[in-house]
């Protein structure tokens, strides 16, 4: 019992629903404007999903192995650093979701565009091998980006661009439009944010070890950067509705914005282990912000 335990800590499944923000926003859109598919959209999830536990595991193993978690560890403790763990089982752990990543990826291309052989299936498995990897080498490897600085370059590009728009284009099998660049690089903003936040509140124990943009920036200049990139978030989702044909269904999304007032609020009055409850209110504030726009398409067809 205490294994399994251990198992769910590690997969930190707090962190699903920002995972899961994109690829919901990208496929609620597509749905507004083509007919798609019920078991493409759930395998869309399923690897999404998969995805972010690989992520979650590989980066405990990471942090583990270069000294990164450590007793003064501001942040929660999961299976690994918590003893709950050994070394092998977490890589045994890390197989068995690449596993699962290769498996629920290959389904999802296979059932929505019918071959693993036209271009658009070889372009994604690509895209596939591309996230894994991406998901795996954020602390892992003898040059994790993570430590780098890179990590924010990482969560838009993947939080924000991939999953907006490679759920748009698996579930519609088109991208119709350049505006759909708005909502990817909206939420990828605010997944930044949540990166950030976690950078903030660790800056102290992450300076012996690793470079991050909080760490660049410093205490009140990571803050402000924090409040740009949920500003930033709000501007392209807010210009892509002004693109859009009006109708006040599409503006539903603007019901979350107290939920993003508070979360800044308690950036800047917080600090170290009090900064911990704003990472999770910027996850949920986000998936929410992500179903109601997407919901706000829809409403507008009925």
């Amino acid at each position: 019992m205490r294994k399994i335990q251990a198992v769910i800590r590690s997969m930190r499944l707090r962190t699903l629903p920002l995972s899961l923000a994109g690829v919901l926003l990208g496929i609620l859109l597509a749905v507004a404007d083509f007919q798609v598919r019920w078991e493409v959209a759930l395998l869309i999830l399923l690897t999404t999903v998969c995805l972010q536990i690989l992520s979650n595991l590989s980066n405990e193993l990471g942090d583990v192995l270069h000294g990164t978690d450590t007793a003064e560890r501001i942040g929660p403790r999961y299976g690994l650093n918590g003893g709950g763990l050994s070394i092998r089982e977490m890589k045994g752990l890390i197989a068995l979701f690449i596993l699962l990543c290769v498996a629920s990826g290959l389904a999802m291309i296979r059932i929505s565009f019918g071959t693993f052989f036209s271009l658009e299936a070889i372009c994604l498995m690509m895209l596939g091998l591309a996230a894994i990897s991406g998901a795996m080498k954020y602390t892992l490897g003898r040059h994790p980006y993570g430590y780098q600085g890179l990590g924010d370059l990482f969560v838009f590009l993947f939080f924000g661009l991939v999953a907006v728009l490679g759920a748009y284009f698996v579930a519609a099998h088109t991208i119709d439009s350049w505006i759909l660049l708005l909502p990817a690089a909206g939420i990828g903003f605010l997944s930044v944010g949540v990166l950030n936040v976690n950078n903030i509140r660790d800056m102290k124990t992450d300076a012996a070890t690793r470079t991050t943009v909080a760490l660049r920036l410093g205490p009140r200049g990571a803050r402000i950067y924090q409040t740009l990139l949920v500003a930033a978030g709000w501007i392209c989702l807010l210009a892509y509705c002004l693109l859009r044909i009006f109708d006040p269904w599409h503006y539903l999304f603007v019901l979350t914005l107290p939920l993003f007032l508070l979360h800044l609020r308690g950036v800047w009055t917080r600090e170290d282990r009090a900064l911990d409850p704003m990472l999770p209110l910027l996850v949920l504030s986000t998936f929410l912000l992500s179903l109601l726009m997407g919901l706000g398409f829809i409403v507008f067809l009925l």
